[in-house]
């Protein structure tokens, strides 16, 4: 399905990937906001969970290895071209997420990627969605126990009527 002008929402996912009191951001190489800094993510392949999904994005996009964390936020991204027909149309799903290892390594759909620390982040050309989605993630992280685990029990059969 094409990405611009799609026929239905595209599921998509990000991650704040959090080192100490570094954030991981990327340049993005494509649309929408071609240029601009944001987060690592983009689209969940079919048979692949949210988790799987942002886990294999930070890895594509930056060559770097994380732990997926909770849910950090949910929102639909619709954005209309000039004549008012949606242009992108995405249903995101973004996690924290922790830092495991290895070194930053531009991928395909990054022009660069680098650390951040949150005043850095204040100054780069960022849409204020990103910015303010970096922010909830940093204040959640200080609450959540780095070390905590999730599991979603996927459905594999209907639930039994009670």
């Amino acid at each position: 399905m094409p990405r611009e002008y799609p026929e239905q929402p595209i599921v998509g996912v990000g991650a704040v990937v959090l080192k100490g009191d570094q954030v991981l951001v990327i340049r993005r190489a494509n649309e929408p906001d071609r240029g601009r800094w944001a987060i690592p993510g983009g689209g969940v392949e079919v048979g692949e969970t949210l988790a799987a999904a942002a886990r294999r994005e930070v890895a594509e996009e930056c060559g770097v290895d994380v732990r997926i964390g909770d849910v950090s936020a949910l929102y639909d991204l619709i954005l209309p071209d000039a004549q008012g027909r949606t242009r992108f149309h995405y249903v995101l799903v973004h996690f924290c997420a922790y830092y495991q290892g290895g070194e930053i390594q531009t991928g395909s759909d990054s022009l660069e990627a680098r650390w951040a620390t949150w005043d850095e982040i204040q100054s780069l050309d960022m849409p204020d969605r990103v910015r303010q989605l970096i922010g909830r993630a940093l204040s959640r992280a200080d609450t959540e126990t780095p070390d905590r685990q999730i599991y979603v029990q996927p459905l594999t059969q209907p639930a039994e009527p009670e």
